[in-house]
């Protein structure tokens, strides 16, 4: 007995003490955890297409006769001027066939002379004066498609743009509708993006006065491109295939940055008027679904199942599942659960907001 009295009143001050310890942390504060209530405002978010780049005029320079290169006046990748020579193709043998028809024309018309002089004395008929006439309207035609054979011989650009590289050499014999260069003008550019048929609808119900929407152009670089766009036009027909419909937008280029053939991403926004704005960290997923902790008037938690219409940098806008007034909870998500009485501080979404992005870093 005397053995085991020092044991007994050892485990009585043990349990003593630990039974105080619990009741001393049961008692403790509750810290307080973050909260806030959703916040409605107009919103916009950006959607990315990706897109083709297009000169709003290229074309195929060709040769529109036969004969041998004599001379190329431009370089490649240079910009050339509307009407400036480009090409010239041995013009010896349409020089020739314009004098012969110059000459053919001259007889003509003197013999036209001639009878028209008889035909006034009434020597021969009037149907004798309108086969000369026929025959030197037929020569000055010939005058005329002569010229214009020899003009073909020489190649001028048709508009303002830039040469792409040549696909003939001083000396070449070019066949008539032979290749030599394409031609772009660059001064505006088409860009063509496909947009589903989802967001095709969105856009055509959201479009103000059929006021064309102006985009952005994020380049190949990853910048953005400092012209603006502006949607001009929707092809007329949806690709079964693939559900989307080609829109295109104009941009203008002034400084020649952009070429044709080059690509990059459509950024263009979807507004969303009074949209229901929840921070995204307050959002945590189960199993594929999305929900927040909302705190009831016991203070107790509610996990509450939400639809997430679409997302912004840090910021969830909501399609269903949560009301004006409801208070979600923005901290501490992974140390609560359903049914937990929580303290609060119940903060305006007007002052979360603003520190979300410093929250993200």
């Amino acid at each position: 007995m005397i053995n085991r009295i020092p044991v007994l009143i050892g485990l009585t001050v043990i349990l003593s003490s630990g039974c105080q310890q619990a009741e001393t942390e049961h008692h403790e504060e509750m810290p307080k955890l973050e909260a806030t209530t959703p916040l409605r405002q107009d919103t916009s978010v950006t959607k990315e297409y990706v897109c083709q780049i297009h000169a709003i005029r290229h074309i195929e320079v060709r040769a529109l006769e036969r004969g041998y290169l004599q001379a190329i006046f431009v370089d490649e990748g240079k910009m050339v001027k509307q009407g400036q020579p480009m090409f010239k193709i041995m013009p010896n043998i349409y020089q020739a066939e314009l004098l012969k028809a110059k000459a053919e024309a001259n007889t003509a018309h003197i013999e036209y002379l001639n009878t028209k002089g008889l035909a006034d004395q009434k020597i021969v008929s009037l149907n004798e004066l309108a086969l000369a006439k026929a025959k030197l309207d037929k020569a000055n035609a010939e005058v005329k498609l002569a010229e214009t054979h020899l003009g073909f011989t020489n190649i001028n650009a048709p508009f303002d743009g830039i040469m792409d590289h040549l696909d003939v050499r001083n000396g070449s014999l070019v066949e008539e509708g032979a290749l030599l260069t394409t031609l772009s003008d660059v001064s505006k550019l088409w860009v063509y993006f496909n947009v589903p048929e989802a967001e095709y609808l969105d856009y055509k119900m959201h479009q103000k006065d059929g006021a064309p929407a102006q985009v952005k152009l994020r380049m190949a670089n990853g910048q953005i491109y400092n012209q603006t766009g502006v949607i001009e036009t929707i092809e007329a027909d949806f690709d079964n295939t693939a559900g989307n419909i080609e829109f295109r937008a104009t941009f203008q280029n002034p400084d020649m940055l952009l070429r044709h053939g080059e690509t990059g991403t459509i950024l263009m926004g979807k507004p969303y008027k009074n949209a229901m704005l929840i921070p995204q960290k307050a959002v945590f997923e189960i199993m594929d679904k999305n929900y927040v902790y909302v705190i009831n008037k016991e203070n107790k938690l509610e996990q509450r199942l939400i639809k997430i219409e679409a997302d912004i940098p840090h910021l969830f806008i909501i399609k269903d599942g949560l009301q004006d007034d409801d208070k979600i909870l923005l901290e501490g998500l992974r140390k609560v659960h359903p049914g937990e009485e929580v303290k609060i501080d119940l903060r305006p979404p007007e002052k979360v907001l603003p520190e979300l992005e410093l929250y993200a870093e």
